[in-house]
């Protein structure tokens, strides 16, 4: 048996016996060990997968790319997946039959209509939301109490649902009023010090009731947003609202940490142009394809510059050192630009700069690539007056690199915030575009220089 294979298999064997401890895998481990097993024996995943207990079927089937949890839709009986899906968190729950309706649409309208009604309505609640709003990524499961209730009670009704497995991550009790109007919210650790036997109201007024104020989000905030405020008061779990503030639901670290990862990943592949969907799928054929697309607008980028070259073709033959050097300020005002274009993707995907804060960033980002122009500039006309004993030539490259620098910085800027001003996302392109005016700005004014000044 091959060593990936069979180490997979015992540490799934492992997590499937119960009386082994220490044993127990994550979610996203259980996903790779049975893709191990997908990889080299697919009757090996099939049997495995049908050993999977419901609890934990469907964390696992969340972290499964497409290819997968088609296995999953197409293997396992429907009734074992409704139970992994009714087991799941209501935002979990509603992740994981989108997914299954984009890969067959029947097949997850069978397994919503075989959910129990309180967790139909969820679901569809749920995804009344647009992607963008705070109310798509909350869950409903929360741990609330009247404000004339007494504390003793509520903490009795905690107790029996954490026994249910109907509550996990618990961190703080939400009190609403009568209307379902949300007052405060009070951390876990907190309620120790409370009376027990009294109402939650008195024991509240008996502390600092400002102090229990919560932060909350409303149900049709942006969830970057939202995101904002959970990371700037180090929140480890944000109410969610209606309009009239009424109690809806609650997001917790572990949604904004996924939130944050996916973001992050999107924009990073966005950047080099590489579709984040595709790579998460292993079939070739979708990957390659995804990145032949952006790969073609590069070639045709690539002969533009080309094309440009070409103009001083003579120029070049009459100085073969402009061949060597070429590269040099093609590869400066490249990352030059790639620095500039990073931070601010960076700061718009933060929210930290809009467009109209476009003359503050330009002025920045263009200072300093400009002064680095001249530095580097400096230092590359040394060289290159010393390397081939032309002092003229060491003048080309070093003006060459200051105009290339300066306008690395200025499109690494204005680009990223052209494409947001245009609601278009900032990373996407952004790389390929900004490639196009360095290499040709570089190529055209260090040729030209070259043409005015040497020859």
């Amino acid at each position: 048996m091959n060593p990936e294979l069979e180490e997979a298999k015992e540490l799934i064997d492992q997590h499937l016996d119960e009386e082994k401890e220490n044993s127990d895998l994550t979610p996203s481990e259980l996903a790779q060990h049975l893709k191990t097993l997908k990889k080299h024996d697919e009757e090996l995943f099939t049997e495995y997968l049908s050993k999977l207990d419901p609890e934990v079927l469907g964390d696992v089937a969340i972290e499964m790319p497409d290819h997968m949890l088609k296995d999953v839709i197409d293997t396992l009986p429907s009734e074992k997946i409704v139970e992994a899906l009714e087991e799941l968190e209501s935002d979990d729950a509603t992740d994981l039959l989108q997914y299954i309706e984009e890969i067959d649409e029947e097949k997850a309208k069978e397994l919503f209509d075989g959910l129990d009604r309180e967790n139909q309505d969820e679901i569809l609640r749920l995804r009344s939301y647009d992607e963008d709003e705070a109310g798509a990524y909350m869950q409903t499961e929360l741990f609330s109490a009247k404000l004339y209730e007494k504390l003793g009670d509520a903490v009795a009704r905690l107790r029996q649902l954490k026994q249910d497995g109907e509550l996990e991550n618990v961190s703080q009790l939400f009190v609403i009023n009568n209307a379902g109007v949300l007052q405060y919210a009070i951390p876990l650790e907190d309620l120790i010090l409370f009376d027990f036997s009294k109402r939650l109201a008195e024991n509240i007024q008996s502390t600092d009731p400002e102090h229990y104020k919560p932060h909350t989000a409303l149900d049709s905030d942006n969830i970057k947003d939202v995101v904002s405020v959970v990371q700037d008061y180090d929140l480890s779990v944000i109410p969610v609202v209606d309009s009239k503030g009424v109690l809806l639901g609650r997001i917790t670290t572990d949604d904004i940490h996924d939130i944050i990862q996916e973001s992050a990943t999107e924009q990073i592949y966005n950047l080099a142009g590489v579709d984040d969907e595709a790579e998460e799928d292993d079939t070739l054929v979708k990957a390659g394809k995804a990145r032949a697309i952006w790969l073609s607008v590069n070639l045709m980028t690539a002969i533009f510059s080309s094309f440009i070259i070409g103009l001083f073709d003579q120029t070049i033959a009459a100085y073969v050192a402009l061949a060597v050097l070429m590269p040099i300020v093609a590869s400066m005002g490249g990352n030059t630009g790639t620095q500039a274009l990073a931070v601010t993707v960076r700061r718009l995907a933060l929210g930290e700069i809009e467009f109209k804060d476009a003359k503050s960033v330009l002025k920045r980002e263009v200072s300093i690539s400009f002064i680095n122009g001249i530095i580097f500039g400096c230092v590359m006309g040394v060289i290159a007056s010393v390397w081939f004993n032309k002092g003229l030539l060491g003048v080309v490259i070093g003006l060459s690199m200051i105009i290339n620098l300066f306008f690395a910085g200025f499109f690494g800027t204005i680009i990223p915030l052209t494409l947001r001003r245009l609601n278009i996302d900032p990373a996407v392109g952004s790389a390929v575009i900004l490639t196009t005016f360095t290499d040709a700005i570089g190529f055209f004014s260090f040729l030209g220089l070259a043409k005015w000044i040497l020859i």
